[in-house]
């Protein structure tokens, strides 16, 4: 099977590299075209800031690229992130495969900005998700948020409930650090490898 990674500029983008290798699964770091259209799986990961690692995958026609896979792809929280219509950070139209905006939490008494930490999935409904039990936890980063609509898998609250996971057609795409969640995350991304066809 080959898997590809994309490469950009995002940060973080080799803990999922080694993540995947603790699978047994060898990935490439790749930002080539074919590549990326000739895998059979195909990852987005990353740290970043919306408005500029957008203009990163125009700039390199890599946004024409991801739009247009029909195989499995995986995005990783700023992947998730541009995977949706528009973000707040910086103003920025993404890709759109989502129909879904992402904004920024609202900092409030008790409520801290960036959400970081261990927190539970809820109403988990993929095969991403095969084997997990109920409110598995699942290690979060992030100051902005799609909120939960029709492509949500999974949820989380922060307090209000947001989207923890989304999917459509063959785009899947996780909020949370699967390659920083211990034996959830990794059961998560062997889930994407063997079930998701």
């Amino acid at each position: 099977m080959k898997v590809v990674i994309i490469k950009y500029n995002a940060g973080n983008i080799f803990s999922v590299d080694y993540a995947l290798r603790r699978l047994g699964i060898r990935a490439e770091i790749t930002d080539n075209h074919e590549k990326i259209r000739q895998a059979d799986k195909v990852i987005i990961p990353g740290v970043g800031e919306a408005f500029t690692t957008m203009q990163y995958l125009q700039q390199h026609g890599l946004d024409h690229v991801i739009r247009n896979l029909q195989q499995p792809v995986l995005g990783i929280c700023i992947g998730m992130q541009l995977m949706c219509r528009r973000s707040e950070e910086g103003n920025t139209p993404c890709l759109g495969i989502f129909d879904e905006d992402v904004i920024r939490f609202r900092p409030s008494p008790g409520i801290k900005v960036p959400h970081m930490g261990w927190n539970s999935l809820q109403d988990m409904h993929s095969p991403l998700f095969d084997g997990l039990p109920g409110n598995s936890y699942v290690y979060f980063v992030h100051s902005y948020y799609a909120a939960v609509g029709m492509y949500t898998i999974a949820a989380a609250s922060h307090p209000e409930p947001f989207s923890a996971a989304l999917q459509r057609k063959n785009f899947y795409a996780l909020q949370f650090h699967p390659e920083k969640s211990g034996r959830v995350g990794e059961e998560i991304l062997k889930n994407f490898m063997e079930k998701i066809h």
